[in-house]
Formats: structure tokens, C-alpha cells, sequence
């Protein structure tokens, strides 16, 4: 299968690259490199490998980047509510506007699979704290992130050219070919190594998580899905045992840094707050997570000491 994957040299594309490369896809990347390269000089050499930089969001890139294609993995973006609160005119063009592009393009191009990498960050705010929400659940984005992502998978839910298929994503962690200290497990291990202390704020909220690899291997498992059993469903990915509060996660990175001071800033104003079930992708496509939160955190905190990554704290680790 030739497959474009859009953002490729990001966090989970430069994880998922090298699976489907393995897998026999010929695959072309479409990133516009604004964190850097280096994450994709490990295929760079296989003749299976394409590589294109352009912004999506420039003028005839996506129909360039469909062509001779069967099968899209759309995960560039603008990615988190910081950096889309940040610039979001930047962040519409992109995660909106550039996404219904390469959707049109797709379709005119007679590509048969569109695979969206969209959020559980949807789901806003449970109502019943009790309660796990899960596909059929009310979507309630509260950032102009997860409402980019929504009004995405909107239109390809209601596709008919092509199979589409979203998939709304735990929050990922885990170490990665383009590294980032941003994300929840990462960024609170790397600092409570790293700095000895930690502030969190609103350690109550819940949410669900998921390794990056686990996160790759969802991706590559739709693609090779029969296309009745993906195509025009939502799946959230990840596992219904990996959802944590914010608490939760500071007692599993405890042990790797048992020093370390930790701030409580009680919140309840923050929005974000829900319990995802999986049941789905697990029940239909045999999904299944290989990784867990404590694996993830033993993972980073390994790298961390190792000094691989001379400055875990430098701005090119975060987005």
C-alpha cells in the first residue's frame, strides 16, 4: 500500500513511519519540519521512503501530496491547547481548513482509506464523575484544539468518496524519535527529575493515557482493517485501565524520584476532566495497549538520566 502520512517527523509520524515502512507500505511523508529533521534520518535511506517538505496549508500542497496514494494518515497539526491558544489563526488554517483540503484532494484522487488523528480531549468535561464516556458520548471541546478536531471528524464521519475513519487518541507519552517533555507523563517525570520539584495544578481531573508506540500500532492496525469494519466509525485508543488523575500519576513517578517536591494548586475550574472507555477498538478490531503509564515513566525517567538528550528542559521538547 502507498501511504502518505501527513506530519511524519512529529512525535507519534516518526514513531509510526518505521512500522509501516516494516510492514511493506511504501510511504511518503508530508511534514513541514518546524521542530526539525533528525527524526526521520533513520528511514531516510530505505527506498521505500519519500520525503516532501511543505506546509499543508500552502496552496496546492495536499493534491501534490494525494497523488498516487491509497491510503492517508493525517496527524499534522497544530497540536495542544497552549499552541493553539497561541497563534489561532495559524491554528485554524492548519488543523481546519488544511485538513477539509487534503480531505477533498483525497477523495478526487481516488484514495480509498483517511485516517484522522483527532482527540479525546472531545469529550470537554464529564457530567457524572462516575461515569466513563465513550463514542456515543456528547462532545463538548472546550479549547479551539479540540474544536478543530471536531468539526474535522464532523465531515469525515458524514464521507461518502472514501473510508474515513477518526480515532480520538489518550493522551500519548513514552520516548519518541522527535522527543517532547510537554505532554502529562513525560513532562511531569522529567521534572520531578530534573528540577526536584513539580506544581500541579488540579490534581483531581482525569484523563486517559496511551504510549506512543501503542498510538502507532492503532494507526497501522486501521490501515490494514477491512474497510466496512473502520470506515465511517470513530474509535477511541487507548485502555479503559490507563485512565488516571493527575495525583495518581505523581504517586507512579514517586519511586524514580523520591526527593522530589511536589505542589498541589487545588483547581476546579479546569474543564478537562473525563474517564474514557476503549471498549471499542478492543471489542472490534482486537486492539489491544502492549505499554502502561509506570512502563512510560520508567522509560523516560531511564532516558532522562542517561543524558542522551543533553537539556530534557530546552524549548525544541516542547510544541
Amino acid at each position: 500500500m502507498n501511504v502518505l502520512v501527513t506530519g511524519g517527523a512529529g512525535y507519534v509520524g516518526s514513531t509510526l513511519v518505521p512500522l509501516l515502512l516494516a510492514a511493506g507500505h511504501r510511504v511518503r511523508v508530508v511534514d513541514a519540519l518546524l521542530h526539525g529533521g533528525e527524526p526521520l534520518l533513520p528511514v531516510f535511506a530505505d527506498p521505500a521512503f519519500e520525503f516532501v517538505r511543505s506546509d499543508l496549508a500552502s496552496a496546492g500542497t495536499a493534491g501534490a501530496a494525494v497523488s498516487g496514494m491509497d491510503a492517508v494518515v493525517h496527524l499534522a497539526a497544530i497540536v495542544g491547547d497552549p499552541a493553539c491558544a497561541r497563534q489561532p489563526e495559524r491554528a485554524r488554517a492548519v488543523n481546519l481548513e488544511a485538513s477539509l483540503a487534503l480531505l477533498d484532494a483525497a477523495r478526487k484522487a481516488g484514495v480509498s482509506r483517511f485516517v484522522f488523528a483527532s482527540t479525546c480531549s472531545n469529550y470537554g468535561r464529564m457530567k457524572d464523575p462516575t461515569a466513563f464516556v465513550d463514542e456515543s458520548s456528547e462532545l463538548a471541546p472546550v479549547s479551539l484544539y479540540a474544536e478543530t478536531k471536531v468539526a474535522v471528524e464532523k465531515a469525515l464521519l458524514a464521507e461518502r468518496g472514501l473510508s474515513a475513519t477518526p480515532l480520538r487518541f489518550a493522551t500519548v507519552y513514552g520516548v519518541s524519535a522527535r522527543m517532547r517533555f510537554d505532554l502529562t507523563v513525560n513532562e511531569f517525570t522529567m521534572e520531578m527529575l530534573t528540577n526536584g520539584k513539580l506544581v500541579v495544578f488540579g490534581e483531581q481531573f482525569w484523563r486517559p493515557y496511551i504510549h506512543v508506540r501503542d498510538a502507532a500500532r492503532a494507526l497501522a492496525l486501521v490501515l490494514s482493517a477491512p474497510e466496512g469494519t473502520v470506515g465511517g466509525r470513530v474509535f477511541n485508543v487507548g485502555s479503559t485501565a490507563q485512565n488516571f488523575q493527575k495525583k495518581q500519576l505523581v504517586d507512579l513517578i514517586r519511586p524514580e524520584a523520591p526527593d522530589a517536591t511536589v505542589e498541589y494548586v487545588h483547581r476546579d475550574e479546569d474543564p478537562r476532566d473525563y474517564r474514557v472507555s476503549f471498549e471499542r477498538v478492543r471489542s472490534e478490531l482486537g486492539f489491544e495497549t502492549t505499554r502502561t503509564v509506570p512502563d512510560g515513566i520508567a522509560e523516560v525517567a531511564r532516558l532522562v538520566r542517561s543524558g542522551v538528550i543533553a537539556d530534557p528542559r530546552s524549548p525544541r521538547y516542547r510544541n
